[in-house]
């Protein structure tokens, strides 16, 4: 089950997960390890939350919904795909063959079982969605970069039906890298140097001393990295060719192939189809022209894998295999084979430009990139993943308030709003070969004083790289931001909702379930304001007439949305005001009020919603429960 990680059918992907997931569990708790918090990436391990679930009701007496309360305090679920295409769905008939016995367990039908798998108003007969259960077997959601965080939040809204989009509870923590594992010794020797020894740890502050390192022990470790490279290459290609049956003479090109001094350019990562190795080929004439530039050499490498069954990613190695085949260019243009850690660690530590050109905005984060820049290559990339936010053009607006940025990359422009994907292709290959022509060659290949063998202007950049992007990049920023902005909240929330024999969980269950019987009765049905024409930071006193049924009001908050009316006539840019109650209109209904005031000029408008409000309650949307006026 565990000796290959694709090729099997759906039920062997299922039974994998079964073991990660419940065996997991049943492995720490073997091991006398007891974890207050769960964090689960992508569904893969994700059956620990029914594990979980399984062992509260059986050991500590709690109800399903109260132990569900209990697991979703402490856990934390991490979603890495932008697509639901990556996303793991397992056929009804398969979860009843696996998890029947453990519904039947837990109190509980198949259906009631299959709705946690499922978004609202899904069939019982649909597939199981693994990432659907893992956000609602989880408080705490993110995406991996802040870009996928938008993107995560549009494609799982309706788990939270009348919650706006932007306020679906799915966060972001991008990703980061292990410095020491991926950082050249020549360059963890300047970092040290001037960074600090710590420089894995360094803030923001430290890592400006990049800044005074002189610029030919920049380029010397450089240097280093880069024939370390092409020499790991040639001996890939000489052994990959007498594997195939090639003779020694026909791989004398390989002893002379790359170019220690020439500008390179390496794409390395998984061959899927989004990622667009081949969109230089898209253009074959405009890139032999540059391929075969004497006066300013470049030189591309690229590697990678495709899924096994991802036909389509195959074709295009087979494309970037074919192209390199050219005799006139082979030396210079190559696909080697075989691409694992050893490879990937010595293109990122050798590469002078890191390529990247992924189908915006489907790179969920990307890290090889992230690793590249670790070692002073710089990055060309379409603004997706983690770029999108890491990016510096040099301009004020790249830069936040109080710092001031010079560029650190290149940024390939996406035409993301045009439905036509060849055209797609040729205005985003239009910009990565204008970039190519007019700045990354020309940059690289400046050298302001005839007596320098590199560019100063490339090294200024190089240092802008590190400055930049090296206190965000490592993984010890992504750590540190899970550790304060989900472990210690997801596991003092735990705590909370365990102690005192589970009480905080019974009364949150209990609490829900009060709230899932009486919330059809909740509803805004009138919002009196003065509409005259006020000015700027005005006052307008608003009412609210709301039907809460047999809620109380402090089960509750009205609150008032006041903002912008939009092209389409939604609310844009909107400030929230807390009404309070004041009263009886009649049996049924409250009297809310408030004040708003009028902070920005233009159309403005209101509504109102109510939401619930409960002490163990952190996020008022949670439970999709939101009543509109209207």
């Amino acid at each position: 089950m565990t000796d290959r990680l694709y090729g099997g059918d759906v039920e062997h992907r299922l039974r994998q997960e079964i073991l990660l997931g419940v065996g997991g569990i049943r492995a720490l708790r073997a091991l006398g390890i007891e974890a207050e918090v769960f964090h689960t990436n992508e569904g893969h391990a994700g059956f620990l939350g029914l594990e979980r679930i399984r062992e509260h009701m059986s050991s500590d007496g709690l109800s399903f919904d109260q132990a569900l309360a209990a697991v979703r305090a402490g856990a934390v679920f991490t979603t890495h795909t932008p697509v639901p295409a990556g996303i793991d769905r397992f056929p009804r008939e398969l979860m009843e063959k696996y998890f029947g016995s453990w519904a039947a367990a837990c109190g509980i039908s198949l259906d009631q079982l299959m709705k946690l798998g499922h978004r609202p108003e899904e069939a019982t007969e649909e597939p199981f969605n693994m990432a659907v259960m893992g956000m609602r077997l989880a408080e705490r959601r993110n995406g991996v970069s802040a870009l996928h965080g938008e993107v995560s939040r549009e494609m799982f809204a309706e788990l939270w039906p009348g919650v706006p989009e932007e306020e679906t509870p799915v966060g972001s923590i991008t990703n980061g890298v292990h410095g020491a594992t991926w950082v050249s010794a020549e360059i963890a020797e300047v970092l040290s140097d001037s960074v600090g020894e710590n420089w894995q740890w360094a803030d923001a502050d430290a890592w400006q001393s990049i800044l005074t390192v002189d610029d030919q022990v920049l380029q010397d470790a450089r240097d280093a990295s880069k024939v370390r490279m092409v020499d790991h290459v040639r001996d890939r290609l000489r052994s990959h060719g007498l594997a195939q049956g090639r003779s020694s003479s026909e791989l004398e090109w390989v002893n002379t192939a790359l170019s220690p001094t020439a500008l390179t350019i390496c794409f390395a990562r998984r061959m899927a189809t989004y990622k667009r190795a081949a969109l230089l080929l898209s253009q074959p004439e405009r890139l032999m022209r540059l391929l075969l530039n004497e006066e300013r050499p470049i030189q591309f490498i690229f590697a990678g894998k495709a899924h096994p069954a991802d036909e389509l990613g195959k074709e295009l190695i087979r494309q970037i295999v074919a192209f390199s085949n050219d005799p006139q260019i082979r030396d210079r243009f190559m696909f080697v084979e075989d691409y694992d850690m050893a490879l990937a660690r010595s293109l990122v530590q050798g590469a002078d430009v890191w390529l990247n050109t992924p189908v915006r905005p489907m790179e969920a984060s990307g890290t090889s990139g992230m690793k590249a820049v670790l070692n002073g290559a710089l990055h060309c990339s379409v603004l997706d993943g983690w770029w999108a936010e890491c990016f510096s053009s040099g301009s004020d607006e790249d830069s936040a308030p109080g710092q001031s940025f010079g560029p650190n990359g290149w940024a390939i422009s996406s035409a993301e709003s045009i439905p036509d994907e060849a055209r797609r292709i040729e205005l985003e290959a239009n910009s990565l070969f204008e970039l190519l022509e007019t700045q990354i060659i020309p940059l690289y290949y400046d050298q302001a004083d005839s007596q320098e063998s590199f560019s100063g202007a490339w090294l200024t950049r190089v240092k802008e790289n590190f400055r930049t992007l090296g206190p965000f990049v490592g993984a010890h920023r992504m750590v540190r931001d899970y550790v304060e902005g989900l472990y210690i909240p997801a596991a003092a929330r735990a705590v909370a909702l365990s102690s005192d024999d589970f009480a905080g969980a019974r009364t949150l269950a209990a609490f829900h379930s009060r709230l899932e019987s009486e919330w059809h009765q909740v509803h805004v049905d009138r919002i009196e304001i003065n509409e005259d024409v006020a000015e700027l930071g005005a006052q307008r006193q608003v009412t609210a007439s709301v039907a809460l049924g047999g809620l109380d009001p402090s089960e509750v908050d009205v609150q008032l949305l006041v903002g912008h009316v939009g092209q389409s006539g939604e609310l844009e840019d909107t400030q929230t005001v807390l009404l309070q109650v004041h009263g009886h209109e009649d049996e049924q209904h409250l009297r809310y009020t408030g004040t708003a005031v009028l902070s920005t000029a233009g159309r403005m408008g209101v509504t109102a919603r109510v939401v619930p409000r409960h002490d163990l309650l952190e996020v008022p949307i949670e439970f999709g429960l939101v009543a509109w006026a209207g």
